[in-house]
């Protein structure tokens, strides 16, 4: 387990980071979110033991990094933005290297670089030279060395950054693979991703985190409420107007062509509209549509997606505070 105490980094009488608390479990993945600037790469810095903190606590299984900096090290694998990669060297050297720095014994190295290019699909590529590899199998060598040491903590910032589509795919799933055997923080700009890999999310603005939770605790927070996806044929100022008849429906508003799904697109009558309510009123919503002479084909829940949801949270940190339960910092 991680926990992070009133940790805080200042250069000078200038606050970069802090005060963070939190806790996360072992075996979690979590994303870290925040606008350029807000502090990510300090906290993953600070969390690898790179940059040390100007006050505060952080324990690794219950190691404390300002008593036994060494020990907690050793518990903590990191890949920077920029992986620390020597292209030189050739894959199966370079891990080895990286576990000889990290103190691993030459009993059982090799076996672990071998479980570990076999972890990281790196096996056809152990022989190769590093800077002979495309972006995404250099993304694989940093996370590689990060895990040759079997740490608790892994720590990645920005891992799918430059990737194509396939390669981003690859990576998510070899990010999935190391769950539960390592515990995970990673930040990404790339929304659909952190969506798609992470069990929490801490969000950082000015270097605090303002709110945490599962993607649907933010939701809810954020978007209070029952929200609901119609789809129709019909004219759409008749739809609106029939939708917004329904007690309990707050607003509603035509969405645009994507919303849509693909078969029904070629069809200029179809119409999209998200409705925002009190409560569950799917039910009435048809019965209302219906009753207006207009086609339903499909009336379903909606949820809110990530990148609305932390659009949201990182426009103000004062309106966050006071959604975030008691109005705490994390």
């Amino acid at each position: 387990m991680i926990e992070v105490r009133e940790l805080s980094k200042y250069y000078g009488e200038t606050k970069a980071v802090g005060p963070l608390d939190f806790t996360i479990e072992k075996g979690q993945v979590i994303g870290l979110l925040g606008l350029n600037g807000a502090g990510k790469t300090t906290t993953l810095r600070m969390l690898s033991s790179e940059l040390l903190p100007t006050s505060g606590r952080m324990l690794v299984d219950g190691i404390d990094l300002a008593e036994e900096p060494d020990q907690i090290r050793s518990k903590i694998g990191y890949l920077p933005d920029r992986p620390p990669l020597y292209g030189e060297m050739r894959v199966r050297e370079f891990l080895e290297f990286a576990g000889r720095l990290r103190g691993m014994p030459a009993l059982g190295l090799m076996k672990r670089v071998n479980e570990v290019l076999a972890l990281t699909s790196l096996v056809a590529h152990g022989d190769a030279r590093i800077d002979t590899l495309s972006h995404g199998f250099r993304q694989r060598v940093g996370i590689a060395q990060a895990i040759v040491h079997t740490p608790a903590l892994l720590l990645l910032d920005e891992p799918i950054n430059g990737l194509d589509p396939v390669q981003i795919v690859e990576m998510r799933e070899l990010i999935r693979s190391l769950r539960g055997e390592h515990t995970i923080v990673l930040s990404s700009h790339i929304l659909s991703e952190i969506s798609e890999t992470c069990d929490r999310l801490l969000v950082l603005v000015d270097g605090r985190i303002v709110t945490e939770g599962t993607e649907e605790e933010l939701a809810e927070r954020m978007t209070p409420g029952f929200d609901v996806r119609v789809v129709a044929r019909g004219d759409a100022a008749a739809i609106l107007e029939q939708v917004e008849k329904v007690d309990g429906v707050r607003a509603a508003r035509r969405l645009d062509g994507k919303a849509v799904a693909s078969e029904y697109r070629a069809d200029p009558a179809v119409v999209a509209v998200h409705v925002t309510a009190d409560r569950d009123v799917r039910e009435a919503l048809c019965k209302a549509l219906v009753g207006g002479d207009i086609g339903v084909l499909e009336v379903m829940r909606a949820e809110p997606e990530l990148e609305s949801i932390f659009l949201q949270l990182a426009g103000s940190a004062n309106d966050l505070e006071a959604l975030d339960g008691e109005g705490n910092e994390s």
